[in-house]
């Protein structure tokens, strides 16, 4: 038995390091969503994105070019190609979304890949998913409901159903990364997701933008883009990769809901938005959903307890 899939005892310290990691993974998240709100108000989306995968892949191949290149021969194409696709698929759609509809609505359905994921697992690898779980989740999607403005759907067009493939994306690269991560390295796995989501954010620049045009980024959007890249993409993929070891992939999505949570706080103290009562109390509901799933034992670390 390899290291990453023996079971984690409870209590010990190994358990909760991985739960850290998400934690800080929606904390570098929570923190970028707002500043990078005087980016997009001048910079196109696409060309952004272009810039910050771009910075992020390049960090990666200078720091561990050596590493990345002996994992990729370790391993099989097929091993890394759907998780890349999927992550980098969901940021791109994502952004669609956000184009079409109301970011509230985007925010409560993208975050329902909490719900998807467990049911992704059940249709592709037949994990069976625990009934103590359910009332966990069935309050989670409640609480992410009222915590981005009553989930803000004013009808159901393009955009919302954009918005449900994006979390249909983000719940097949939490499933798929975790099979990943049985052969291969969380580095190059990271590295190959981050070519992906660049590859994916050029082709939607030279389509939709006709190019990448950065001609108007001052000194403060190159750091918000090198945060970005850094610290969302590089931290924030390899914080999901670490985590997904020890993790079920229904686990990450789960604390992942917390993103939100932190978006809403970092919004509050950098940008004075404040959230309403019925936001607070989702943000509640979320934070005691987290705090009880991981009170709860699984039978296996890598499969949905039966």
């Amino acid at each position: 038995m390899s290291p990453s899939s023996a079971p984690i005892k409870v209590g010990s310290s190994l358990r909760w390091m991985p739960i850290l990691y998400i934690l800080l993974q929606n904390t570098l998240y929570g923190f970028g969503d707002p500043i990078s709100k005087a980016a997009y108000e001048v910079l196109p989306v696409y060309s952004l994105l272009s810039a910050r995968y771009g910075i992020a892949l390049v960090f990666l191949l200078a720091v561990f070019g050596r590493r990345i290149l002996r994992g990729l021969r370790a391993c099989s194409w097929r091993d890394w190609l759907a998780p890349s696709l999927c992550i980098g698929g969901a940021y791109v759609v994502g952004n669609i979304a956000l184009v079409l509809t109301a970011a509230t609505a985007v925010a409560f359905l993208r975050s329902l890949s909490t719900v998807m994921t467990p049911l992704l697992a059940w249709a592709v690898f037949r994990h069976r998913f625990g009934k103590k779980h359910l009332p966990v989740l069935v309050l989670a999607v409640a609480g992410l409901y009222l915590l981005c403005g009553l989930g803000g759907l004013s009808g159901f067009g393009l955009g919302e159903v954009l918005a449900l493939v994006t979390a249909l994306l983000l719940s097949g690269s939490l499933l798929f990364g975790e099979k990943a991560l049985e052969r291969v390295d969380p580095i190059t796995l990271t590295a190959v997701q981050t070519a992906a989501s660049v590859a994916m954010a050029l082709v939607c620049a030279l389509v939709v933008e006709k190019g990448i045009h950065l001609e108007e980024a001052t000194g403060k959007h190159w750091a918000i883009i090198v945060y970005l890249a850094l610290a969302c993409t590089v931290a924030g993929y390899l914080l999901q990769n670490a985590a997904l070891g020890p993790l079920s992939a229904r686990m990450v999505a789960l604390l992942q809901c917390i993103c939100p949570v932190m978006t809403a706080l970092f919004s509050w103290l950098i940008l004075g938005e404040r959230l309403s009562a019925l936001g607070l109390l989702g943000a509640a509901i979320l934070l005691g959903c987290v705090a009880a799933e991981t009170m709860m034992k699984d039978d296996a670390p890598h499969s949905l307890p039966e």
